[in-house]
């Protein structure tokens, strides 16, 4: 079941491709005096949708976006909708592509969570499932920093990551996870149908969520720094994903 939350899309980027989605817009501020391309193109946009936009001065947009960065630019948005499991498995359909999943388990911060649904949608991935407890959901920073594939990228947010996770399988998925002691992601072929499951940058993946891996993936690392961000992790695991999904044509 889908859920809605209020917020706002900030930044230039997000707005263009929030208005050229099918997402429920409520009001597009615009700041006062400001001359640009991309704000004509977001005005422009935000007409032919018969949009209400206001002209406010900078003060306000610091006050409505909480002092973030907004370019001059917030729409006020009914919500970011959450998909359903099913809703994934039809993004992959559609593609005709086998489903290739990413779960993310207690990721907190909102820029790893946005940077992480960019290169999702960069890599080719069907959807995220992210847990309702204990993690960051789809905020207007989010939003920002996945500069619009919040509105390509369909997330479900499920109560169990551990039930779903077995849902998953019995649909005939494969679950690979991180882990400090596993196969070199180099070697991973991520043929088939696949979920890949980026624990927590401090915690890893949880003990009750790592016994339903059935393999687990490590990152060599020879530096003297021996963790990554967990975008960063996320990111290259997603390449090797669409590498040996996608290998070169030669």
């Amino acid at each position: 079941m889908a859920e809605e939350q209020t917020d706002f899309v900030i930044g230039r980027h997000p707005a263009v491709a929030a208005l050229r989605s099918q997402q429920a817009i409520n009001k597009v501020f615009l700041q006062s005096g400001l001359k640009s391309e991309a704000i004509d193109e977001i005005r422009q946009l935000a007409q032919r949708r018969h949009l209400v936009i206001s002209e406010v001065p900078k003060q306000k947009l610091d006050q409505l976006t909480d002092h973030q960065n907004h370019q001059g630019v917030a729409l006020g948005v009914a919500a970011f909708e959450y998909a359903s499991i099913d809703d994934l498995y039809a993004n992959a359909e559609k593609k005709g592509e086998e489903p290739f999943f990413l779960i993310l388990d207690n990721i907190e911060d909102p820029h790893n969570l946005g940077s992480i649904l960019r290169t999702a949608d960069a890599s080719g991935v069907h959807g995220v499932i992210i847990p309702k407890r204990r993690a960051v959901g789809l905020t207007s920073t989010v939003a920002k920093t996945s500069t619009g594939a919040i509105e390509t990228v369909p997330v479900a947010r499920v109560t169990n990551l551990v039930n779903t996770v077995n849902e998953l399988k019995q649909r005939g998925m494969w679950i690979f996870g991180t882990d400090m002691a596993g196969t070199d992601y180099r070697d991973w072929n991520a043929k088939g149908a696949v979920g890949l499951i980026i624990g927590n940058e401090g915690k890893g993946i949880s003990r009750l969520l790592k016994e339903t891996v059935d393999q687990t993936l490590t990152i060599p690392m020879v530096g003297t720094v021996q963790s990554l961000n967990a975008s960063v992790a996320a990111g290259l695991l997603m390449y090797q994903g669409f590498n040996s999904r996608h290998p070169v044509q030669h």
